[in-house]
């Protein structure tokens, strides 16, 4: 967990350092923006377990977004119905601001997540969770990111967890009308004295692994992906269904 700590310093001061000199550029061109994206999925899987006990979900995605190409300010709003035996359902909402600065070849992005239950039967579960994430782009067509998460002790809501990940995404040449993307991620997460890190694995670190295939024609996409865990059948107990390997399929529109 040194390593994700490391990054996670590293990266927040060299995204403060660029915030400072984003801020001062091309302040006349900042703007209003919006984003709205509908899809539905298989499978909510949330760092390869999955939150619907292996059921389908709703997943509406709403951002508002200020600022300009080198410095952009954001607030989404996330939403998914969910199962997830711990009495939090039926539904998930979640709240994201941050910044997004570049400095140079790198794309960064730093923010706060709040994932909330509203109307979970028992109310708690809701925890805050801060993000870190710097993007380049080595070589035409192909997108590196390598995202740090800290979740700080929140009592009986979340113990202290630590994720790093990485993301690879490639766009392949269109085929027909349809643009592909090959992509996958590997992330490793560990929570601090926990019974249980992943809702449902009942281990207190675990590596969740992706890969898949997204087409997007015009303002609509299907992505095709692969996911599975390192979480063993005796960790989880009785809810290996939800963390054992599975293919979930996505689609959804772009708008506006």
């Amino acid at each position: 967990m040194k390593n994700i700590r490391s990054f996670l310093g590293a990266a927040g001061v060299a995204a403060v350092a660029a915030l400072g000199m984003s801020t001062a550029a091309l302040a006349d061109e900042d703007k209003f923006g919006y984003s709205i994206t509908i899809s539905g999925t298989s499978d909510y899987i949330f760092r390869g377990i999955s939150l619907t006990d292996s059921d389908p979900a709703f997943q509406p995605f709403v951002e508002f977004t200020y600022g300009n190409p080198n410095l952009t300010w954001y607030l989404d709003f996330w939403g998914s119905n969910i199962h997830s035996g711990r009495a939090f359902e039926p539904y998930e909402l979640d709240i994201y601001a941050g910044v997004r600065p570049v400095t140079g070849p790198i794309s960064w992005d730093l923010g706060v997540l709040y994932y909330t239950y509203p109307s979970a039967p028992v109310r708690g579960g809701d925890y805050v969770e801060f993000k870190v994430a710097a993007t380049i782009t080595p070589i035409t067509n192909l997108s590196v990111t390598a995202l740090g998460y800290v979740t700080p002790d929140q009592g009986h809501n979340s113990p202290l967890t630590e994720t790093g990940e990485l993301d690879l995404a490639y766009t392949l040449p269109n085929f027909y009308k349809f643009t592909p993307t090959l992509s996958g991620a590997v992330g490793y997460t560990n929570a601090d004295g926990a019974n249980g890190v992943g809702w449902f694995s009942g281990a207190d670190n675990y590596t969740y692994w992706n890969a898949g295939l997204k087409l997007t024609i015009d303002k609509y996409f299907m992505d095709f992906r692969y996911w599975d865990t390192s979480i063993s059948r005796a960790d989880a107990v009785d809810n290996f269904h939800n963390v054992d390997s599975r293919f979930v399929f996505t689609a959804g529109v772009n708008l506006p």
